[in-house]
């Protein structure tokens, strides 16, 4: 009997919601229809939803406020699409899945049962910006939809390969212990799913996969994979370490924050009771990065942009990326199948790829122009140079295709409780 599945992945200001069917006779779950409602701390909310040939983009909603209106709409509209028989009733849906930003040390998928959830709560300390949209959504979907199995996916446990003297802070090591002080690393549903794809496209085992993987996006981070496992990452305890991103710093000074206010550790204007940030955690997470550079958080803008402001914007983010590539290279022992691009803006940044991989040519990787300016429409796409020792990939990362693929591979674990 087919399954559907809901994957669900609520960011702060919108809510996500992919529909998958899955029959029991492919890994691969079939994917019917998409629903995403966006503006939600930003008013007009709007709706984007695809089914098919059928597409709604922009329709203005009124009285949707939080991510529980936001998925309330967005179920209601899918079980009354005619296009859409499988989900008629909201007893239809088996699984739903989270996207939920940071695990803590969890190192695989969780049935999000009380004391999951609690876990979950306890990190939001050390993610407030990111655990608390995923327990809000997580509590409304529970309540919403009470016979299906509610499962966590987690941003930080592709990272649980870490070695520890990679993941370990040089601090004091009982106070890191006690506050759970190491890194972590994110974007791992990500960097799961690019690892997949590029095994099949390389008709390589994932065992056998050697790549520097670059997520890049309005959040950003690099990873270095060595036999399909996580080595290293440039994320840390929280998603602002490594590289800047449209509205975070990423990594500086730590004393830097000392010097550009002293309110730095008191409680942010946007601290609530779900999520208490600092004023240091504000300026860096939501005030920095580029749009701090330039005013814009639009990446493709500033790359098109010939003002000094976009122009210094694009070389910071070009010279951190270049940080990565090179150590993690070392890192691998220059046994590297490929690089791979990944992300809004690995995907579709032309000008970014052609930069990055002009400066990394002494290590063997070299850009066909061609190919790069217009890299096809494949969820894998060589844009490298034939003769290059090593491959250029872009991978049209999906997380929401990842999480629901792991509850069909997961299904007999998840129903036996």
């Amino acid at each position: 009997m087919p399954r559907i599945i809901l994957s669900i992945n609520a960011g702060s200001s919108s809510v996500k919601v992919s529909v998958y069917e899955a029959n029991g006779n492919s890994d691969t779950p079939n994917q019917l229809a998409e629903a995403q409602v966006e503006g939600l701390t930003a008013p007009p909310t709007k709706l984007k939803y695809e089914r098919g040939d059928q597409k709604v983009k922009g329709k203005e909603l009124d009285d949707i406020n939080t991510q529980e209106d936001a998925f309330r709409y967005i179920l209601d509209y899918l079980t009354k699409d005619n296009g859409l028989p499988q989900l008629n009733h909201k007893e239809d849906i088996k699984f739903t899945c989270h996207r939920v930003v940071h695990g803590g040390d969890y190192p695989k998928a969780q049935i999000i049962d009380e004391n999951t959830y609690h876990h979950i709560a306890t990190l939001s300390d050390l993610a407030p910006l990111h655990n608390a949209p995923a327990l809000s959504i997580i509590r409304a979907v529970t309540s919403i939809l009470p016979n299906a199995k509610n499962i966590a996916y987690f941003d930080s446990s592709f990272h649980a390969s870490m070695p520890p003297h990679i993941k370990t802070y040089p601090i004091d090591q009982k106070v890191a212990s006690h506050n759970q002080l190491r890194k972590y690393g994110f974007h791992g549903i990500s960097y799961s799913f690019i690892t997949h794809a590029v095994s099949i496209y390389l008709q390589k085992p994932a065992s056998e996969l050697n790549i520097i993987a670059l997520h890049l996006g309005s959040g950003a981070s690099a990873c270095a994979i060595q036999g399909g496992k996580s080595l290293d990452t440039s994320m840390g305890l929280t998603p602002l370490a490594g590289l800047p991103g449209a509205t975070r710093s990423g990594s500086i000074d730590p004393s830097l924050m000392f010097h550009f206010t002293h309110e730095a550790g008191m409680p942010s204007r946007s601290s609530t009771k779900e999520m208490h940030i600092t004023t240091a955690e504000e300026i860096l997470n939501k005030k920095s990065g580029w749009k701090a550079l330039t005013g814009t958080t639009d990446f493709g803008a500033i790359s098109a942009s010939q003002d000094p402001e976009c122009q210094l914007a694009f070389d910071i983010f070009c010279d951190r990326v270049l940080n990565y590539v090179g150590s993690y290279y070392v890192k691998l022992g220059g046994e590297v199948d490929a690089l791979v691009f990944a992300g809004g803006i690995g995907e579709r940044g032309a000008r970014l790829r052609k930069e990055v991989v002009g400066r990394v040519e002494c290590l063997g990787f070299r850009i066909d122009e061609g190919a790069n300016e217009k890299p096809g429409e494949g969820v894998v796409v060589d844009v490298g140079a034939q003769e290059a020792r090593h491959h250029t990939l872009v991978c049209r990362t999906d997380e929401q295709l990842e999480m629901a693929r792991g509850v069909v591979e997961e299904a007999e674990r998840f129903s036996k409780k």
